[in-house]
């Protein structure tokens, strides 16, 4: 049974329109690098130019964000789910 990629909502056009996805590898990254190479159109919003999960992209296996844990290198066994959690800021400043 491979892990399951949880697809948020601002990310699933670039993933079929589906709100999850399996994927393969014994740890967080690369179950997300494989999942990236299942979806190019994803690839872009996940990573940046030098090839490193963007810093807005929050991870988590299970309830645990990977910062807490060991980043990319936190290891997956078979049934766990991968949520991709982008940070989402904006608005405009109160006005007097």
């Amino acid at each position: 049974m491979p892990v399951t990629i949880q697809i948020p909502a601002a990310l699933r056009a670039f993933a079929g329109g589906q709100s999850e996805a399996p994927a393969e590898g014994a740890t967080a990254g690369e179950v997300i690098a494989a999942f990236a190479e299942a979806y190019p159109d994803i690839k872009a919003h996940l990573y940046d130019e030098a090839g490193a999960l963007r810093s807005f992209i929050n991870v988590y296996v299970g309830d645990t964000n990977i910062k807490n844990l060991e980043g990319t290198d936190t290891p997956v066994k078979d049934g766990d789910s991968v949520m991709l959690v982008p940070a989402i800021a904006g608005g405009t400043p109160r006005r007097a």
